[in-house]
């Protein structure tokens, strides 16, 4: 099933999505480790990784929705659900599926 989705660009799309998603609520979980027990190490980690899979979402996004032919509305709830905790996870039932 993997080998289905990494060969199309919206297959690539949903795993960084989901991939997305993870290192957003591991994110989290990181913060509470820095302020709460002082350990910045595992959030400088995570938050790199999140932030490199944000901008790769945003770019496949982009790229799926002008493939596509996708409306602006449907780019910016795709966009708009990266920033909203299990957001991304609502866009691929939602708008990802074909």
């Amino acid at each position: 099933m993997i080998a289905e989705l990494v060969r199309s660009s919206l297959g690539r799309l949903r795993i960084v999505a989901f991939l997305e998603g993870c290192s957003f609520l591991l994110l989290g979980f990181t913060m509470i480790l820095k302020y709460r027990y002082n350990m910045p190490g595992p959030n400088m980690v995570v938050g790199s990784a999140h932030g490199a899979l944000f901008i790769a979402y945003v770019l496949l996004l982009l790229q799926v929705g002008i493939q596509r032919d996708w409306s602006w509305g449907k780019m910016i709830l795709g966009f708009v659900a990266s920033l909203i905790p299990f957001g991304t996870f609502y866009a691929d039932v939602k708008l990802f599926r074909e």
